[in-house]
């Protein structure tokens, strides 16, 4: 059988936050204490580590629900299907809908029955769930929808990563500049007369010592509501987990799908951390006595931030739009999709165009 992304859509918030905007912030660390760099100086060292040199953050009017339904819609008028037919609509994201001017994370309902109300789709059998894993949500999604369409329990499905990550960053903390919102939506079709789609899927989760890498904690600015919560993480520690765990998941994957290392086209990798990623694909293919080839990996990061459950949706579809210098998809080419993030989660599915 072949379970294939028919249609891509997304959105990325027209509001462009520079490093230069973080100028005037007073980052601190854990124990209150203003940083010893200059503001310029830890731009400059970000920059250095992650790539990003701009991020994109939503309007006051927006939510994550609003800017996945933007993403859906595109998707579903590239597809041309009709949306009634659709059997799942499937939303990752870690947050839920945080209106500006709040701290109040809203998740019910759903933010996939939000968006399929916005869609103004009836059809009751078009079940709507959220996804809540991390930054590699649509990637499970992708990996849920798939399994599904196995057990026939679905044919087609839209999956949406969005996240509106400066909703919940702390202002004193400076891993706030990685952050950034955006969403991206595909559908998933299964078709038995067609070839291709999705080859083989790896999950995994490690939580005995690594659960709480990513998770919620007080201000580093003693002085406000201790109340009051944002996103926190341990860097290295997810850095060093990153290189000794994902290289491994993908190779597993890549073996389980029979392909040759060589056919891969490109690694779709979640735009985390562009040093990062750059070492997670270069471990991968040492694990095959390779080095990494020019051009495998395509980046938006430097311009779009880390949008978590978003960058990979949007990386497809501005690749498929053609909106990404030097990098392309052609029918037939071999995609390896990976993703790592909080839980600690990991996950990959190979992919023929």
């Amino acid at each position: 059988m072949s379970i294939k992304i028919i249609s891509s859509g997304c959105y990325i918030p027209t509001k462009v936050i520079s490093n230069k905007d973080f100028g005037q912030f007073d980052f601190r660390n854990e124990q209150g204490e203003t940083l010893k760099d200059n503001n310029e100086r830890i731009a400059y060292k970000l920059q250095q580590i992650t790539g990003i040199e701009e991020r994109r953050y939503i309007t006051e009017d927006q939510t994550t629900a609003s800017i996945g339904t933007i993403a859906a819609e595109r998707a579903i008028e590239e597809s041309g299907i009709d949306k009634e037919t659709l059997d799942y609509i499937i939303f990752a994201h870690n947050f839920g809908d945080i209106k500006h001017g709040t701290v109040q994370s809203d998740i019910v309902p759903s933010l996939a029955s939000r968006v399929k109300q916005n869609l103004k789709i009836y059809n009751p059998s078009c079940v709507a769930f959220d996804v809540l894993f991390g930054c590699p949500g649509w990637l499970q999604g992708v990996i849920q929808a798939y399994a599904f369409m196995q057990a026939g329990m679905a044919k087609r499905c839209l999956i949406i990563g969005a996240e509106a990550l400066s909703r919940v960053i702390d202002l004193h903390d400076r891993d706030s500049m990685i952050y950034a919102d955006g969403a991206g939506a595909t559908i998933l079709e299964y078709n038995p007369e067609t070839k291709g789609g999705i080859l083989a899927v790896n999950s995994a989760s490690y939580t005995l010592d690594e659960a709480y890498y990513i998770h919620y904690g007080k201000s580093y600015n003693k002085a406000l509501d201790e109340n009051i919560k944002y996103i926190k993480m341990f860097g290295r520690k997810i850095y060093e987990f990153a290189l000794t765990h994902v290289p491994q998941a993908m190779k597993d994957c890549v073996d389980k799908s029979g392909i040759a290392i060589k056919d891969i086209k490109k690694v779709m990798i979640h735009q985390a951390n562009e040093k990062m990623d750059e070492a997670i694909v270069s471990r991968f293919y040492e694990l095959y006595g390779m080095k990494m080839p020019e051009d495998i990996m395509p980046m938006n990061i430097q311009k779009l931030g880390n949008s978590s459950v978003a960058t990979l949706p949007t990386l497809y579809d501005m690749i498929v739009k053609k909106q990404l210098d030097n990098h392309s998809f052609e029918k037939g080419d071999i995609l390896l999709f990976a993703s790592v993030g909080a839980g600690m989660n990991i996950n990959a599915f190979v992919y023929e165009v």
